[in-house]
């Protein structure tokens, strides 16, 4: 019997709940799912135990000025596919990595510190890949919708609607890329929760205090305040099949810029849309889509994707292993070690802003010389 044989129904609606809201308390989750909280526990730990889901807080790199996003594409030589993917995964500013069938062979999604700094993060990234015979760079500029804000569609609407309160979602799309206001400027202690919340997105508040060097008090004021202005999301990190769905892929749309938005937000509202972004470059729509059944997949390209305005061109890319998502390595990545390279950041680049509520003395490493979060009994997943 495969792992995937082991998951109950109730499993899925429990991974359910927690896609919707990533620290949505076990008592409020039982009720939505109709079981015990102590059953609704002991399965979602067994779910941990097999590496089937996972809670991480995730934060807005556009709006907490830490980056941008770039999709990139990359043909490789025959047979060497699975081996750029590996290699991908393990680099740190690769958030989110994946083999491909169809017209392109892997994709990954890169966070540069600017759009200036592509061309140098592509050249690190292949120097070790000569099996790499043609990298295509898409710029985010804005996101449609994206993974935290996906509804599996397999809970009643009350229950979706109760568990979405206090998110953070705010009506907003996560990394929309909409900057008419300033950054929101993370300091050394919001850094050091996000991290350890980077690791295991349920931890208590107190042992998060803990591990951040810090008060439960802070702690719990700074997520709120984190989650208010859309800079942290919790995000739950499951494999499609966990939730019933067969077939994940990427889809890229040439639109006519006239049509974009509107196309956009048509594609975004589809309940197969997991992330929906406009690009620069060749594709200026790039989607992470998720269907239930292979058979699905003729559909939703003629009806779907045929029914939407100004589409010149698309193409589809069907997703064989994903090795990397939120920069936490998948139970199919290669690595020894699954805890995310830089936490929910991407590699640190400059010194971030001094911590204004600490008490007058109190001596901290800037950013870029924070330690890895050393991990404690009982607390790493």
């Amino acid at each position: 019997m495969g792992v995937m044989d082991r998951v109950t129904p109730l499993d899925r609606a429990i991974v359910a709940a927690l896609q919707l809201n990533g620290r949505a308390p076990w008592n409020e989750i039982a009720r939505h799912v109709g079981a015990e909280p102590r059953t609704v526990m002991r399965r979602a730990a067994r779910l941990e135990e097999l590496g089937l889901v996972r809670v991480v807080g995730f934060v807005d790199v556009l709006r907490c000025g830490l980056g941008v996003p770039v999709q990139v594409r990359y043909r490789c030589r025959p047979g060497t596919a699975s081996h750029v993917a590996d290699t991908l995964a393990a680099h740190p500013q690769m958030r989110f990595v994946a083999s491909l069938a169809g017209s392109t062979d892997c994709v990954a999604e890169m966070v540069v510190p600017r759009y200036q700094d592509v061309g140098r993060v592509l050249e690190s990234a292949l120097g070790s890949l000569p099996e790499v015979s043609e990298a295509e760079s898409l710029p985010v500029l804005h996101t449609f919708t994206s993974a935290p804000d996906w509804d599996p569609g397999l809970l009643e609407e009350p229950a979706v609607e109760a568990l979405r309160v206090g998110t953070g979602a705010g009506g907003q799309p996560f990394e929309s890329g909409l900057r008419e206001e300033a950054s929101e400027a993370l300091d050394e202690i919001d850094v050091r929760i996000v991290r350890v919340l980077g690791e295991s997105g349920r931890m208590p508040f107190k042992d998060v205090a803990e591990r951040a060097d810090c008060s439960e008090r802070t702690v719990g004021r700074r997520v709120e305040r984190l989650l208010n202005t859309g800079c942290l999301r919790f995000r739950t990190l499951a494999e499609p099949e966990v939730l019933d769905y067969e077939v994940e892929f990427m889809l890229w749309l040439a639109v006519d810029p006239a049509e974009l938005d509107r196309t956009g937000r048509a594609l975004a509202a589809h309940p197969s849309t997991k992330y929906l972004a406009a690009t620069a470059g060749r594709y200026n729509l790039v989607g992470q889509m998720v269907l239930r059944r292979y058979g699905e997949l003729y559909p939703y390209s003629t009806e779907v994707v045929g029914g939407l305005p100004g589409v010149r061109a698309a193409d589809l890319t069907l997703q064989l292993r994903t090795l990397k998502r939120a920069w936490t390595p998948t139970r199919y990545a290669p690595l020894d070690d699954p805890r995310p390279l830089h936490g929910p950041l991407p590699p640190p680049t400059t010194n971030l802003p001094p911590a204004t509520d600490l008490p007058a003395g109190t001596d901290l490493p800037p950013a870029t010389d924070l330690p890895p979060i050393p991990a404690s009994g009982g607390q790493r997943p």
